[in-house]
């Protein structure tokens, strides 16, 4: 994003905050994405103001603890709802999905044939976002119910591929201008210390798995992995070596292009759940520290588009961990 036009961005945002607040019923013509509006929403209600940000990438963020959805676009926030998750007994998972698949008119295979209107699969287990009955409780039986009339407008602004969050707290979108996340050296210019760089044969390349479609990046410091998904499948797996501490927590960030320098440009979002470690930040200095082999890298570089995902963890995206199950997208349609 050039910088003309981020004071624009900053400009759209802090009016959306500062607009009145709106009516808040089902189809409402007027809406306020302001969080104090979206704290007052009773169950059913719901805030849609796409015009705030009309282009751009999309992400969408649930919190299972306040029963909220936060719809972002190109950074901004252009919506928000209640929502009602998972039962204990039919938890809805964690982690960060796309939508692998779209019905307008969805009926359940695995309940009683239960209408799901305006479906969009995170899952090919029975995951998805649809409208249904919100209580404002937990009620579902892992999907993310919606209200009718939210499903609707937000089933017409999604595409095959958009990034969902789920996790247990709120969200706090910025943005990260400078520096560049993908880059094989540290920010100084040169190789990182802390050990000799990924071999140029570490890792692996399939791109026709899906030869088209959005792309999430997948990091682990855990596992010492930099995984390429796109359309929901895997493309490549490869080594990358992250200094130890130089990770901390669960970070998401979607992608927006490149700068004049040719620098990769993000959104950051909070995952929430990580608020116990806001001091613990996602600096641009140590994320520069990531090693990974050159050609790996250029091929990474080469299918990022706007919208693209990134989700940096220090846990493991192989199979979760004790006392932190983490689902990261699905990798094979079946």
């Amino acid at each position: 994003m050039s910088n003309a036009a981020r004071p624009r961005i900053a400009c759209l945002l802090a009016s959306a905050l500062l607009v009145s607040p709106a009516a808040w019923a089902q189809g409402a013509k007027t809406s306020s994405v302001a969080a104090t509006d979206i704290a007052k929403l009773r169950p059913g209600q719901f805030i849609w103001a796409p015009r705030i940000a009309p282009s751009g990438p999309m992400v969408m963020v649930i919190s299972l603890a306040a029963q909220r959805a936060y719809v972002y676009r190109n950074g901004v926030r252009i919506g928000a709802s209640t929502v009602s998750t998972g039962t204990p007994g039919h938890a809805t998972p964690t982690g960060v999905f796309t939508i692998l698949q779209k019905h307008e008119k969805h009926f359940s295979n695995r309940y009683n044939y239960a209408p799901m209107p305006f479906m969009q699969r995170l899952t090919w287990d029975g995951i998805a976002l649809h409208a249904g009955h919100l209580p404002g409780y937990p009620a579902s039986h892992g999907c993310v119910r919606l209200p009718l009339a939210f499903a609707r407008q937000l089933f017409a602004a999604t595409s095959m591929g958009m990034t969902v969050v789920i996790a247990e707290g709120s969200p706090s979108p910025t943005r990260l201008d400078g520096g560049d996340l993908l880059a094989p050296v540290t920010a100084a210019g040169r190789a990182a210390a802390h050990g000799p760089r990924p071999a140029e044969g570490a890792y692996r390349w399939t791109p026709q798995a899906a030869p088209s479609g959005p792309v999430t990046l997948l990091v682990s410091s855990r596992d010492q992995r930099l995984v390429v998904m796109r359309n929901g499948k895997v493309i490549g797996q490869g080594r990358i070596r992250i200094a130890p501490g130089a990770l901390v927590g669960t970070h998401a960030l979607e992608f927006t292009g490149l700068d004049a320098a040719g620098r990769t440009q993000w959104v950051y979002l909070d995952v929430p759940g990580q608020e116990a470690r806001k001091r613990d930040a996602f600096e641009l200095p140590r994320a520069g520290e990531m090693d990974v082999s050159p050609a790996y890298l250029s091929l990474v570089r080469g299918v990022l588009t706007p919208g693209a995902t990134l989700l940096a963890t220090d846990g493991s995206i192989s199979g979760g961990d004790a006392g932190a199950t983490l689902m990261v997208i699905e990798a094979d349609a079946g």
